[in-house]
């Protein structure tokens, strides 16, 4: 199975039609159709169903889309990699991130980097520790920063300086706006939303099995997305402090849970990562931060 031929493919199931996706290859379609054909063949299985004027991938197709996704990024990135061995000054770093105020701290060493080396080009995805550890794994990730405690068999690596505090997001008129703190048992009964992996792994640290007792409305992974849910009176956020927009006009305020609760963050890179001259002058630049910061601080 060619690199070519999988570039082939995508392109043509992104377009979903032969002839656009020739005209982007800039290919023949008769070529294009030879080269899908083939890979069908190898692989044993149908990868399209063609339609007049259009084409639909089939299940096997989806599959293949999914991991020809993640072969060709893996491709274009070891290339890259290998052309940026020689060049110390510049070149592609990827990150996964989890969203913290703490990113603060990686766009400060970042933006010192760039000073440095305005050659460098970096590349960040959001996503939970499970998104963002399976691309590290993957080799699709140079760093990862992630808010639970890291495998440390896997993975190296950095604390941040802070902790991201919990709090309850809530409607800013509502009743238990008017404390000051939020206990566990003002949770009861409440519609609440929170993240998978921090019912999972956080929640248990604040109020261990009587997790159960909670009652989740659903999860999100994105914060903004759990904040439109809270404005129009669905329910109540657990989240991280200064994710959510509270100021004043939001419609919405947060309150601290009592007694605290804490998450930290971490920056993890893979055990025996080869690294380009880029990013390990990116990983020199971080750990002088954090330190100066655990210094000041």
């Amino acid at each position: 199975m060619e690199i070519r031929t999988l570039r082939y493919f995508l392109e043509t199931a992104r377009e979903g039609n032969m002839t656009r996706a020739a005209e982007r290859l800039a290919v023949s379609q008769s070529t294009l159709s030879k080269q899908l054909k083939g890979l069908e063949e190898e692989l044993g299985k149908k990868l399209f169903i063609r339609h007049s004027f259009s084409i639909e991938l089939t299940e096997e197709g989806m599959l293949l889309r999914k991991h020809a996704e993640d072969l060709l990024t893996m491709a274009d990135k070891i290339t890259e990699e290998f052309r940026s061995m020689d060049d110390i000054l510049g070149g592609d770093i990827y990150f996964g991130c989890a969203e913290s105020f703490q990113i603060c701290y990686l766009a400060r060493i970042l933006k010192h980097c760039r000073e440095q080396y305005p050659a460098m080009r970096y590349h960040i995805s959001s996503g939970d520790t499970e998104q963002v550890t399976e691309k590290l794994d993957k080799g699709l990730l140079d760093f990862g920063v992630i808010v639970e405690e890291p495998n440390r068999e896997k993975y190296q690596a950095l604390k941040f300086p802070e902790a991201d505090r919990w709090m309850l997001v809530m409607p800013e008129r509502c009743a238990l706006a008017q404390k000051e703190s939020i206990v566990f048992e003002d949770l009861l009964g409440l519609p609440l939303y929170c993240s998978a992996q921090s019912i999972r792994e956080d929640l248990p640290r604040w109020c261990g099995e009587r997790v159960k007792e909670l009652r989740f409305e659903g999860s999100f992974r994105l914060f903004y997305n759990a904040s439109v849910f809270v404005r129009e009176g669905l329910g109540y956020y657990l989240t991280f402090d200064r994710l959510v927009n509270t100021s004043a006009g939001s419609g919405l305020t947060a309150r601290p849970l009592a007694p605290a609760l804490e998450t930290p963050m971490y920056l993890i890179w893979r055990r025996y990562q080869v690294f380009t001259p880029i990013a390990e002058r990116f990983l020199s630049a971080a750990k002088q931060e954090f330190g100066k910061a655990f210094r000041d601080g």
